[in-house]
């Protein structure tokens, strides 16, 4: 089919809760509130060598 699509869905590994734009997730696997000095990364064991969420405060140079 040709043109826009009817809908558009959104998934995301983890919402932080961070809303910037008018946009909703459908599907999350993890909600986990932060604040915007955080940063959160995700670690694929298919990528890394386990799979795992960390925590880090941001650092500013």
């Amino acid at each position: 089919a040709e043109g826009r699509a009817a809908t558009i869905q959104l998934a995301v590994l983890v919402d932080r809760g961070h809303r910037e734009l008018p946009i909703r997730t459908d599907y999350v696997g993890k909600n986990i509130p932060t604040s915007k000095s955080e940063v959160i990364a995700v670690h694929l064991k298919e990528y890394d060598e386990e799979t795992n969420v960390q925590l880090f405060e941001k650092v500013l140079n």
